[in-house]
């Protein structure tokens, strides 16, 4: 792999990954952009102690553009794009409306092709193992900033999900403090070390595999399954069978073979509904915290799952998840998970 790093107009970093080591990517961005800049801000609720982001500058993101004017589809003559080449294999730059930016974090975009009007599943093996060492490069560097707490790769897919742009990327946020998620995770680990000994990934996973109902698919190193407290119609999780902290500890083995699982995975994903409209999902890394006492016990893992009931329904968080965190699922993990084998290979 093959990784060069520029700086755009106004300032911010772009790094294109490339699988031919002769690529050349230096193309000077020409657009007259003034120095970017930001507003955000961290707040913390004083009741239940979670961190809340602050970005009212994101309001005048881009909405929607029309799919000539896509601003992550490569730059061509009389068309200066975010992307200053005229072509490339994997790209990521920092996000021009960023969440988190400058003492408050990094947001940057990745872009998994040039090819607009594909997606994540469309891709081959060897493309999806360049994403997968871009996730990783840019995990251990954002790690290494100060002040930079946990970093979560993901992408959303579809306008069901909140999508405001097409072409198929993800998105990489550097938090400068632990996610509410990862934190509650930590503490019930945590405790469950301190009363049995063990590690509660660890058995979570050995007990998915041997009693199997809801498992999805199994390769020699990772397995997905769908969980037994699922709180989405159709959600999996991804582990690799040696447990580790992040995509940077993650071993030969497993990074060889997860492009051909994920791709499986993704493509189920689509066939669910039999339908031509490809399914909108959010495909969530969860990694452990750069550095403190939790790091040693967390899995890493992907999470990935869809807002859709059926064919034509929708899944909303409404009052009780939204008001309560309290969730209800319309659909049986073990009949969630026997969908998604019945799909397999069509």
């Amino acid at each position: 792999m093959k990784r060069t790093s520029t700086r755009l107009a106004d300032g911010r970093e772009i790094l294109y990954y490339d699988a031919d080591d002769g690529a050349a990517r230096a193309v000077p961005d020409t657009r007259p952009l003034d120095a970017s800049s930001t507003a955000s801000e961290v707040r913390r609720d004083p009741l239940l102690g979670d961190a809340v982001v602050i970005a009212s500058h994101r309001q005048t993101r881009t909405y929607h553009p029309p799919a000539d004017a896509c601003p992550l589809c490569p730059s061509t003559e009389g068309r200066a794009s975010e992307i200053p080449a005229p072509d490339y294999d994997v790209v990521v730059f920092e996000n021009r409306f960023p969440s988190l930016a400058g003492d408050t974090g990094r947001c940057e975009v990745i872009c998994f092709t040039p090819d607009h009007r594909t997606s994540f599943a469309e891709l081959d093996e060897e493309r999806a193992a360049l994403v997968l060492a871009a996730w990783t490069d840019r995990t251990a560097e954002l790690s290494a900033h100060p002040g930079i707490r946990q970093v979560y790769c993901f992408e959303n897919r579809g306008a069901e999900i909140g999508v405001t742009l097409a072409h198929p990327h993800g998105q990489i946020y550097a938090f400068p403090f632990i996610t509410p998620r990862t934190t509650r995770m930590l503490a019930t680990v945590a405790a469950h070390r301190a009363r049995t000994g063990g590690n509660l990934f660890e058995e979570v996973l050995a007990a998915e595999r041997a009693e199997g109902t809801r498992v999805v698919l199994e390769g020699e190193h990772w397995t997905a399954f769908v969980p037994y407290a699922a709180r989405w119609p159709y959600e999996v999780h991804l582990h690799p069978h040696r447990r580790t902290a992040d995509l940077t500890t993650l071993d030969d083995a497993a990074r060889a073979e997860f492009p051909g699982l994920y791709l499986d995975l993704l493509r189920r994903f689509d066939r669910l509904f039999g339908s031509p409209a490809p399914t909108p999902y959010i495909s969530a890394w969860h990694q452990a915290p750069v550095s403190g006492e939790g790091r040693a016990d967390f899995a890493l893992h992907l999470e990935l799952f869809t807002v859709r009931r059926t064919a034509d329904k929708l899944k909303y968080l409404a009052g009780t998840e939204s008001g309560m965190e309290a969730y209800m699922n319309d659909v049986r993990p073990e009949d969630a998970a026997a969908r998604l084998r019945e799909v397999a290979g069509r």
